[in-house]
C-alpha cells in the first residue's frame, strides 16, 4: 500500500483525479505542479533538478505525467527517474499512450526505460481522452460547429480521463500487481462523424466531422501556436487512426477497477451546460486547444 504518492501533472486532468482517488483511499498525495499554490503542492520542474530531492523525500511511489511541451520525453525525465529508483520503495506508474509502444517515440521511451531499470512500474496506454471534446475542440464546435481532424473514417475508443484515474490509483495502491503495462480504452470505438452526431444531441444544433489532411491539421496546430515538429506529430497520430491504428477495445478498465468503463454518451450527458457554451474561453491556451488523449494530464 502506498503512504504517500508524488503525482506529477498534480493540477491537469488525471493528475487531480489521482490525488483525488488517492485521498479517498486516506493516502497522502503530494501534487508536483511548477507553481504551488497549497500546502499539498510542491514546486516540481522536469527541467530543474533543483526540484527534484524535495519532491521525492518521503513518497512512497510516483504517477509520471510528461511534460506537454516537448516529444524528447527521456532526455528531460531521465535524471529525476535516475533520483526516483534510489529514493522511492514503491511503483512508478507512468501515463502513455495506446498509440506509443515500448520503446518508441515520447513516451514509449519511458516506458522502455522503467522497463530495464525499474521493479516495479506500470505503463498506463489510454486512447485518447473524452475530455478533448470539451477542452481541444470546444472552440471550434462552439464556433464553428466543426470538429477538425485528419482521422477520415477511423475508430477511437475514446476514455474518460475519470477511469484512467480510477486505474492509476489502483495501479498505485496494488503491491500485488505485475508489472507491464495495460491499454486503456472506452467500451466502444467511434468515428469523429458518430462523435459528432452524439454531441449534436446534446447540444440540440449541427456539430460535423470537418475532414482535414494530415498536412492542413498540422498548419492548424501550427497557428494555433505549438512547435512545428510537435504539430507534425499530433497530425501524424491522426493519418494512424484513419489507418485503423486505434479501432480496437479492453475491458482493463473494469478488469482493474472493477466497473464498467464509461461510454461516451454518459460523459456528453454530463457535459451539457459546458457544450452550451460555459466552458469556452476565447484565451484558450494552444496547449488545452491542441492537446492530444496522452497530451492531456
Amino acid at each position: 500500500m502506498a503512504d504517500r504518492v508524488l503525482v506529477t501533472g498534480g493540477t491537469g486532468k488525471t493528475g487531480r483525479l489521482v490525488a483525488d482517488g488517492l485521498g479517498r483511499r486516506g493516502i497522502d498525495a503530494r501534487i508536483a505542479t511548477r507553481q504551488p499554490t497549497s500546502a499539498d503542492q510542491v514546486r516540481f520542474d522536469w527541467a530543474d533538478e533543483t526540484t527534484h530531492d524535495a519532491a521525492l523525500d518521503g513518497v512512497s511511489s510516483v504517477y509520471l505525467v510528461a511534460p506537454t511541451d516537448r516529444v524528447d520525453h527521456l532526455a528531460v525525465m531521465r535524471p529525476f527517474l535516475e533520483r526516483a529508483v534510489s529514493h522511492v520503495p514503491g511503483r512508478l506508474v507512468l501515463l502513455s499512450a495506446s498509440s506509443l509502444d515500448r520503446n518508441g517515440p515520447m513516451m514509449g521511451e519511458v516506458h522502455g526505460w522503467l522497463d530495464a531499470h525499474v521493479s516495479r512500474w506500470t505503463a498506463l496506454r489510454p486512447s485518447w481522452f473524452m475530455q478533448n471534446l470539451t477542452t481541444q475542440h470546444l472552440p471550434s464546435i462552439l464556433e464553428d460547429g466543426c470538429i477538425y481532424s485528419a482521422t477520415e473514417d477511423g475508430r477511437v475508443p475514446f476514455i474518460d480521463a475519470a477511469d484512467i484515474a480510477a486505474v492509476a490509483v489502483a495501479a498505485l495502491c496494488d503491491p500485488m500487481l505485475a508489472s507491464g503495462d495495460h491499454v486503456l480504452t472506452g467500451p466502444e470505438a467511434l468515428s469523429y462523424d458518430k462523435v459528432a452526431s452524439a454531441i449534436t444531441k446534446v447540444m440540440g444544433r449541427p456539430v460535423r466531422h470537418c475532414r482535414l489532411t494530415a498536412q492542413e491539421l498540422a498548419a492548424r496546430y501550427t497557428a494555433l501556436g505549438l512547435p512545428r515538429d510537435y504539430a507534425a506529430t499530433l497530425a501524424g497520430m491522426d493519418e494512424a487512426i484513419a489507418t485503423g491504428g486505434e479501432d480496437r477495445t479492453t475491458g482493463v478498465v473494469e478488469q482493474i477497477t472493477g466497473r464498467p468503463a464509461t461510454t461516451l454518451a454518459s460523459f456528453l450527458a454530463g457535459q451539457s451546460a459546458v457544450l452550451g457554451g460555459a466552458g469556452c474561453r476565447s484565451n484558450m491556451k494552444p496547449s488545452d486547444r491542441s492537446g492530444t488523449g496522452f497530451r492531456a494530464e
